[in-house]
């Protein structure tokens, strides 16, 4: 078996998928890993034979796909969120990452490791390959030739020893910090329902704001709703912006209830006649949105008031529902629910394109060309003070590129962002192929340093110290100080590790995109501080 499984890489690969998977699911003190348990099968696998190894070509292909598709889904709100409060959360990203460099720049003291030892525990623990790989070009830089080989060596195993728990310690640490600091990656029963866009039907009763238009009253007073319909002397239409409101009017509002509550203070009393339940005149239909020449447009440019008759009251977007505002752009997969004249609702389907099978096409053409700017840009040598240089590599790049194309959503015709079901799909394949291929090429080298080395157990007790004290770190001052909600912040420490495998493991437990977005908010900032201090580490130590 071993030499079939040595000789036939798909073989293996499927091997480990098929045993990984299931055992995801097992829970354990209530706890699975998940899609992450592919990795641990890959490790047992590889630690049967040094023969028993993906080639490297298979996880660099899954990490490149899963770093993408999180990057090409998550651009628009990691460049929103940099406006608001990204900067506090990339700051304690690189405070956590500046926090392990001082943690292995302390161990040189107490410890007998040599500093290519203490660089790979540094990309092991923190589990980036970037860094270890720019360690290894550094080392090759001041390493005679005849000392090259083993040189490199060093930190590759350091790394591999770390590894392995620089996965499994931040998931350790997230479910440990959950029962210290009694939170929980599950969305509670009243945050989920604060955060549940609903509708109201109100009375228009307060003298201030009648006569006045509904752009002016929302501008002033800073509603977050959309306003749907209005019904004046029994006549309803769309409550576009330029309606000035009357005594008696009645208008239905859509938001979180906190909003509606505000609004409706505001503009008068909730009224006992439901006007979402009017059909006459006015109906509401669920359209995907699968139009090329929209996609990417934002609500304002497209002026769909006034130029086509529609609002937009709420857009669900995979598993979420967003209220749209003018700056909210359509998305290949969106449901959006629409607001037009009964004589219209044919029309606005056909606008909107309401394909269901365009959901799952993938444009090849804009991937490929996305995917091969990221690796250009992760091959340019960017200098640094000090004769330094480095590499964005080969999960950099490709991020940093579809970070950018989320964000503008398309060049011209040309479309980048893809239908979330594609996406998705995508994003899990590219997933198992790194966890399944970083396992097996990991295993034998982790056995090996523990059982035969005399340094294998203080490398391996020094990963795992510099994992579990980060962790611990970033989640404590996110949590007690930042108060950023546990199922974002959980996806944020996967960022600062760069490690689909914990972000999986969040996944499963969260089931919402709030890891996602967190994750994707601080890994450009985590990838590059990790790739300049693995660097200054070794301009010190050595």
């Amino acid at each position: 078996m071993i030499d079939l499984l040595s000789e036939s890489s798909l073989l293996l690969l499927f091997v480990v998928l098929a045993v990984g998977a299931p055992l995801g699911k097992i829970k354990i003190a209530g706890i699975n890993l998940g899609i992450a348990s592919v990795l641990f099968t890959g490790l047992a696998f590889g630690a049967l034979s040094p023969d028993i190894k993906l080639p490297a070509i298979i996880y660099e292909i899954g990490l490149v796909l899963f770093i993408y598709c999180i990057g090409i889904s998550s651009g628009e709100q990691f460049f929103g969120n940099l406006k608001k409060k990204g900067w506090k959360e990339n700051m304690l990203a690189f405070g956590a990452i500046g926090f392990a460099f001082a943690l292995v720049l302390s161990l040189a003291s107490f410890s007998s490791l040599k500093y290519s030892h203490l660089a790979g525990i540094f990309a092991g623990s923190l589990t980036n390959t970037p860094a270890l790989a720019a360690s290894l070009e550094f080392i090759k830089g001041i390493t005679p030739v005849a000392l090259i080989e083993s040189a490199l060596a060093e930190p590759v195993v350091a790394y591999s020893v770390a590894y392995p728990m620089g996965v499994i310690g931040m998931i350790l640490a997230i479910v440990l910090f959950q029962k210290i600091f009694k939170t929980s990656l599950k969305t509670t029963a009243e945050v989920a329902q604060a955060d549940k866009i609903t509708n109201a039907t109100v009375v228009i009763t307060n003298e201030k704001i009648i006569g006045h238009a509904i752009r002016e009253i929302k501008s002033k007073y800073k509603l977050d709703v959309v306003f749907g319909r209005i019904k004046h002397d029994g006549s309803s239409s769309l409550a576009l912006e330029t309606i000035t409101l009357a005594p008696g009017d009645l208008m239905t509002i859509v938001g979180k209830p906190a909003e509606i509550e505000k609004a409706t203070t505001l503009l008068g009393k909730k009224s006992e006649i439901h006007l979402d339940v009017d059909h006459q005149q006015l109906d509401m239909r669920r359209v995907f949105v699968s139009n090329h020449n929209i996609i990417g447009q934002s609500l304002k440019d497209l002026n769909l008031p006034h130029t086509m008759g529609i609002i937009i009251t709420r857009i669900r977007r995979g598993d979420s529902d967003i209220l749209p505002n003018a700056n909210t752009t359509l998305q290949f997969g969106d449901r959006v629910r629409i607001l037009t004249g009964r004589n219209e609702l044919a029309a606005a389907s056909k606008f909107f394109g309401d394909s269901y099978s365009a959901q799952s096409e993938i444009d090849i053409l804009t991937l490929s060309l996305g995917m091969a700017a990221g690796f250009l840009l992760g091959m340019i040598p960017i200098p640094f003070p000090g004769g330094i240089s480095l590499k964005l590599g080969v999960a950099g790049g490709p991020l940093i590129v579809a970070l950018l194309l989320g964000a503008i959503n398309r060049v011209g015709k040309l479309v980048f962002v893809m239908p979330y079901s594609a996406n998705h799909t995508i994003r899990q394949l590219g997933l198992v192929l790194f966890l399944a291929g970083i396992g097996t090429r990991s295993g034998y080298a982790f056995r090996e340093t523990l059982t035969n080395s005399d340094d294998g157990l203080t490398l391996f007790i020094a990963g795992a110290f510099v994992t579990l004290a980060v962790a611990f770190f970033f989640l404590f001052i996110g949590h007690q100080f930042l108060k950023i909600p546990f199922p974002r912040l959980a996806g944020m420490l996967s960022g600062v590790q760069t490690q689909p495998a914990v972000l999986a493991f969040v996944n499963e437990q969260a089931k919402s995109e709030q890891p996602n977005i967190g994750y994707s908010s601080v890994f450009p900032i985590a990838t590059l501080a990790k790739i300049i201090f693995a660097q200054v580490l070794l301009t010190i130590l050595s």
